[in-house]
C-alpha cells in the first residue's frame, strides 16, 4: 500500500502538542492593525487551540490518524 502524504498547507499551519492537542496561529494579525486595540493584538499573538470538532480532520491531513 502507498504511504499517506501529509497535506502541505496543514503542516505549515498546525502543530500537535505532546498531549495530542492541535494548536495554530490566530487570524487577524496581518493587516489593518492600527484600529485594533493593544490588548486584542496581544491576545492574537498567542497560539490558539483548534475546535474539538475539527481535530480529527486536521490530524488526518497531518497523517497522524
Amino acid at each position: 500500500m502507498p504511504k499517506m502524504k501529509t497535506h502541505s498547507g496543514a503542516k505549515k499551519r498546525f502543530r500537535v502538542t505532546g498531549s495530542g492537542h492541535v494548536k495554530s496561529k490566530r487570524a487577524g494579525m496581518r493587516h489593518i492593525l492600527t484600529k485594533k486595540s493593544t490588548k486584542r493584538k496581544r491576545v492574537l499573538r498567542k497560539a490558539g487551540a483548534i475546535k474539538k470538532s475539527d481535530v480529527y480532520q486536521v490530524k488526518r491531513m497531518l497523517a497522524l490518524v
